[in-house]
């Protein structure tokens, strides 16, 4: 059982399809059908799913939207919710990986995973990794350089190398970025000294403090209205105790009437009692008051130093930032810029003995990583070429050849290139300069059958890279194809009938007209509907047709491919308001 699978698929108004459900089941599953039928349909929406770009043309005609969901089943979701996180997305709920996607005719295209939205470009990060796809064109890949030599990385499962000599790779760039700072004419290092050293001084002379801004502003506003404070504070606490009607005497007056009360009712007590904390309480108001009054500070020279403060941070923080924190910070990036420059030969020599330092430490990780390479190389060579002599190219030659380069790159000390030659007595060359479409689709198969243990995608779809063979070849594609859905879910779209009657399973497309539309229709077959299917592909459903068909069929073995983690019941088949599919 893989470790993730795709085990359903939801279109709807998606080009022909108006409504679908799918689930394709483990394994190596084939789709086929007439030409024009809608197969390449499916293709189509998991292009979608993994963050393509796509256009409102693919949108049913007369309608607003369409929409392509996805549900990937997980047995372990760890290091799947560990790259979730990564991205910002919720994580896998009972081992299931939501998306969505949605495309409008107004043009607003949509993307979710496991409910959040998301961009485009996090769609299509997550996408490359549950997804690979091979169509007429996506085997042209195959012919960059750089896919080339990760394919020979993860043969040769020199990940950690890889890693170690990045790291030294970005360390060493890094110094040289740096050295090259310290070059240049000596008038202009001196004006940009003066001008660190100024805005150093500057900030330091300042005295800033992180947070204080905040208490600043506070005490200047307080500064600022201290005569109206003062007036209003005198005020209040004249009217508790000073002036002849003030609380505090109004209270005194009460107080008689209270103990002729407690002495007629001594269960009256406690108004008394409460009395004298309200009296307390006024004394104690008067007396923050009197502080209060006596706090405020209403010589000028206060206020103006206030203002002038204010004014320096405000004045700072328009040359160096918006914040006291973002001052300090430039300040100190200025002071340490300043250290530098003014004492440049120390620096440069410095910069320079680190640089030498770094150059040996990332010879040794590319050395290191070349090794690892080289080893890998003949061995990647030979395997390939053993599929592809399955593929039909028996006397084929194919090399994976390390071209030194003349300074190290972010991905080695060296290129690698794929070389070919299909035909025997001829020289090999670059793959992409002597490869026909049909021979890279054939190579692409021979190194997916190679990389098979190496590759972590659980899903590859082949659309229609079987083109241009017959025969036994596409015997040995559909086996190849057979053989990858043992550890993997492999979905093709496929006219040859030996490709077809390899597969797990088999699903048919077929357009039909409904109420003056035409819609595509996706069906599992199985049993004579199969064997149907098959001799419909050799060419007829006659007799001859039909016994090639069950000969075909016969020599696959019939064992159930791997099922998907367990969850809740999917149907097989198309499902909607009207019949509909693919």
């Amino acid at each position: 059982m893989t470790p993730v699978q795709l085990s359903t698929l939801r279109i709807r108004n998606l080009a022909l399809v108006e409504e679908l459900t799918w689930a394709p089941g483990g394994g190596f599953t084939a789709v086929t059908g007439e030409t024009g039928s809608g197969k390449s349909i499916i293709v189509g929406a998991l292009k979608l799913l993994v963050g393509e770009r796509a256009d409102k043309t693919l949108i049913r005609s007369g309608e607003e939207a369409c929409t392509v969901e996805g549900v990937f089943e997980a047995s372990d979701t760890s290091a799947l919710n560990l790259q979730l996180q990564n991205l910002g997305v919720e994580p896998c709920e009972d081992g299931l990986l939501l998306i969505k996607r949605v495309l409008t005719a107004a043009g607003a295209n949509r993307q979710f995973i496991n409910g959040t939205a998301t961009t485009l470009a996090v769609l299509k990060s997550l996408g490359d990794g549950l997804v690979d796809l091979h169509g007429p064109h996506d085997h042209q890949s195959l012919l960059s350089p750089e896919l080339q030599r990760s394919l020979l990385d993860a043969f040769a499962s020199c990940a950690a190398d890889l890693a170690s000599y990045t790291a030294a790779y970005r360390r060493h760039a890094g110094l040289e970025r740096e050295l090259a700072s310290l070059h240049g004419d000596d008038a202009a290092f001196e004006r940009e000294c003066a001008l660190l050293l100024h805005q150093s001084t500057e900030i330091e002379a300042a005295d800033l403090k992180p947070g204080e801004e905040e208490d600043l502003h506070a005490r200047y506003t307080v500064a600022t209205q201290a005569r109206r404070l003062l007036e209003l504070s005198t005020q209040a606490q004249a009217n508790l105790i000073d002036s002849e009607d003030a609380a505090l005497a109004r209270l005194n007056s009460v107080a008689r009437g209270l103990r002729e009360i407690e002495r007629l009712d001594p269960g009256a007590a406690h108004l008394t009692a409460a009395h004298v904390r309200a009296v307390t309480e006024v004394e104690e108001l008067a007396a923050d008051l009197q502080r209060y009054s006596e706090s405020l500070d209403l010589d000028p020279g206060h206020l103006q130093m206030l203002e002038d403060r204010v004014n320096l941070i405000e004045s700072l923080k328009r040359k160096y930032g918006g914040s006291v924190e973002s001052i300090l910070s430039h300040g100190a990036s200025a002071a340490e810029r300043h250290r530098k420059l003014s004492s440049r030969a120390e620096e440069r020599a410095r910069l320079q003995q680190e640089l030498a330092a770094a150059a040996a430490t990332l010879g040794q990780h590319g050395l290191s990583l070349r090794e690892r390479r080289t080893q890998a190389a003949p061995q990647l060579a030979l395997k390939i070429t053993e599929h592809l002599k399955d593929l039909g190219f028996l006397r084929a030659e194919f090399g994976v050849q390390l071209l030194p380069l003349p300074l190290p790159a972010p991905g080695g000390l060296e290129a690698v290139e794929f070389l070919f030659a299909p035909n025997p007595g001829e020289p090999s060359k670059a793959l992409r300069a002597i490869a026909s479409s049909g021979e890279i689709s054939r190579v692409m198969l021979a190194v997916k059958s190679a990389l098979a243990e190496q590759d972590t995608v659980p899903l590859l779809v082949f659309d229609e890279i079987d083109a241009n063979v017959g025969g036994e070849i596409a015997h040995a594609v559909g086996s190849k194809m057979r053989a990858l859905g043992a550890t993997r879910q492999v979905l093709c779209i496929s006219h040859l009938p030996q490709v077809a009657s390899k597969a797990h399973q088999q699903f048919v497309v077929s357009k039909e007209y409904t109420e003056g539309r035409t819609l595509s229709r996706l069906e599992l077959v199985s049993g004579e509907r199969r064997e149907g299917e098959i001799a419909r592909m050799l060419g007829g459903q006659n007799a001859s047709a039909l016994e090639l068909a069950r000969s075909l069929l016969g020599e696959t073995p019939q064992e159930k491919p791997a099922a998907p983690p367990a969850s809740k019941p999917l149907k097989n088949a198309s499902s909607g308001k009207k019949r509909s599919g693919s």
